[in-house]
């Protein structure tokens, strides 16, 4: 019998369907992976899930139906901290491609530098029962000063009710933090409950970013209504500091969304072209700095 960490999982539908709206000149897919390919990439040996190769190929084919122009992939944990299939696939992107690292909560301020010299603009830390990290928010923090000398920005994956307990903390942080997936909230729950109250009010400060992705993560039925709803109100109280992006190939999900699906979704989320332009092309501009380039 196979191991649950050996065990290939299909993480994405490989013929998505065509979405009906069209997005705005330099749309920006603000949250992505690259899986593999494996016979060239080696997932970490302390994984969780082994992942179908999703490489920067198939990505960059996904975008082309899907109207996207520019990304940010983020360092997936079944590669570890080798943060080198990323860097592949920014390499490959042509300066429309941008990344996240993951690295230890000690990694070295020249490390940092190379990274922010292949592109990366950020680096991510989880605090998910199901992605470990040896990091406190303390170590998080202590870090930031040197993110902040590198032109880095801090990205935070957390289990929902943590925000009561994170978010103040990571208001200490000397770069600005993005917040992952809504926070991880239950959208069923709607907009009254207290973890999502919090999250509105982490955005009343401007060092806070937050991605309205996961629409499908935080509401698990087509067509993610109760997702989309709460992604708008967040975009309406803070247009200036919402991104979006598709989460493909969607890993440790309840099931596979239809990256089309997730387009169209910007309708309701974004129902105005100026909100479209905020989010899809002005706020990832100014956060990831597309326009700077890749060094070297």
């Amino acid at each position: 019998m196979s191991h649950p960490a050996t065990t290939v999982v299909q993480t994405y539908d490989p013929t998505p369907g065509t979405p009906r709206l069209r997005l705005p000149p330099g749309a920006c897919d603000s949250h992505v992976h690259v899986f593999g390919p494996a016979a060239e990439f080696a997932f970490a040996p302390q994984r969780s899930f082994t992942p179908a190769d999703a490489g920067k190929a198939t990505l960059f084919a996904l975008h082309r139906q899907l109207g996207i122009s520019r990304c940010v992939i983020v360092q997936s944990a079944c590669h570890g901290f080798d943060n080198a299939v990323v860097e592949d696939a920014i390499a490959a992107g042509g300066g429309n491609y941008l990344g996240v690292a993951l690295v230890p909560h000690t990694v070295a301020p020249r490390e940092l530098r190379r990274l922010a010299g292949a592109g990366m603009r950020g680096v991510r830390f989880n605090f998910m029962r199901h992605l470990a990290s040896a990091a406190s928010v303390d170590d998080v923090l202590a870090l930031t000063p040197h993110l902040a000398d590198a032109g880095m920005h801090l990205q935070v994956h957390f289990e929902s009710s943590l925000v009561h307990t994170l978010g103040p903390r990571l208001a200490g942080s000397a770069v600005p933090v993005v917040i992952d997936h809504m926070g991880r909230v239950d959208a069923t729950l709607g907009a009254g409950h207290a973890d999502f109250a919090a999250l509105e009010r982490l955005l009343d400060n401007p060092l806070f970013h937050v991605k309205v992705s996961g629409i499908d993560r935080i509401d698990a039925t087509p067509p993610y209504a109760h997702g989309i709803r709460l992604a708008r109100r967040l975009l309406e109280r803070a247009p200036e500091r919402c991104l979006w992006g598709t989460d493909w190939p969607h890993p440790n999900h309840t099931h596979v969304p239809d990256d089309g699906r997730l387009v169209d979704a910007l309708a309701g989320i974004a129902p105005t072209p100026s909100l479209q332009q905020a989010l899809l092309v002005d706020n990832p501009e100014r956060l990831y700095r597309f326009s700077q380039g890749i060094a070297g």
